[in-house]
């Protein structure tokens, strides 16, 4: 997926009120929309180079949207929005999952007051039900890890995909991890047991989990490989 505003390099300063970034671009400090409600633990560092989107809305408050911030040596996407377009797009090229038939679809309702992140209804098999979350963190080299902070909705996700494999729905959690410095997958139960124990309900309950490292750069974000997830 590539970027389609204008993307510049500056360095982080601090993060406030959750939603907002001040960075310095080109020598001045400005502030930028942060589009990601997690902790992002262990990646705002002052001076930490960032990739920032002028945003192409003449409407919108800010002028400027954190995309990534470089942790470890590599650029990691922080954008929440991303992802479920990422794995769609992927998904239609036929680069991951090409065994899925049928016509896909973005944000169809599903469970109880909820929609699903993408949809592929195969009138000759299995309707298949995905949802797609964004990974920014790593405490271990080579690590991805999931949530970075306690989330309510996540476990909601699980329960309802869980009820969907029941029903004889085909039914998927993908993880996009977004850095490409990482090679194993887990969830992170000291964060959030309460998730990674719906996470083990719902694998129960025959929902697939896959997780797939990507590349972010100036460009875009591409996916680059499936990872292999730490079953512990």
């Amino acid at each position: 997926m590539k970027y389609k505003e204008k993307i510049l390099e500056g360095f982080f300063v601090k993060r406030y009120k959750r939603f907002f970034v001040d960075a310095v671009l080109d020598g001045n400090v400005i502030t930028t929309y942060c589009p990601n409600t997690g902790s992002l633990r262990g990646m705002l560092n002052e001076n930490a180079k960032v990739l920032i989107a002028k945003v192409d809305n003449p409407k919108a408050k800010l002028k400027y949207r954190l995309e990534a911030i470089k942790h470890n040596g590599v650029y990691v996407g922080i954008n929440t929005s991303l992802p479920n377009g990422i794995i769609f797009e992927a998904i239609k090229q036929k680069k991951i999952l090409d065994n899925l038939q049928g016509e896909i679809k973005k944000e169809v309702k599903y469970g109880k007051n909820s929609r699903v992140d993408i949809f592929i209804n195969n009138p000759k098999g299995k309707d298949c039900f995905i949802e797609v979350k964004s990974v920014t963190l790593s405490r271990v080299k080579g690590l991805a890890e999931f949530p970075d902070a306690k989330t309510t909705r996540g476990s909601k996700h699980l329960i309802e995909l869980g009820e969907m494999s029941k029903q004889g729905h085909d039914c998927y959690l993908v993880y996009l991890i977004q850095r490409k410095d990482i090679n194993i997958f887990s969830i992170a139960k000291d964060i959030d047991e309460e998730y990674y124990k719906n996470s083990i309900i719902a694998k129960k309950n025959g929902v697939k989990f896959i997780a797939f490292s990507s590349e972010v750069s100036k460009k875009g974000i591409d996916v680059i490989q499936q990872i292999k997830i730490n079953e512990n």
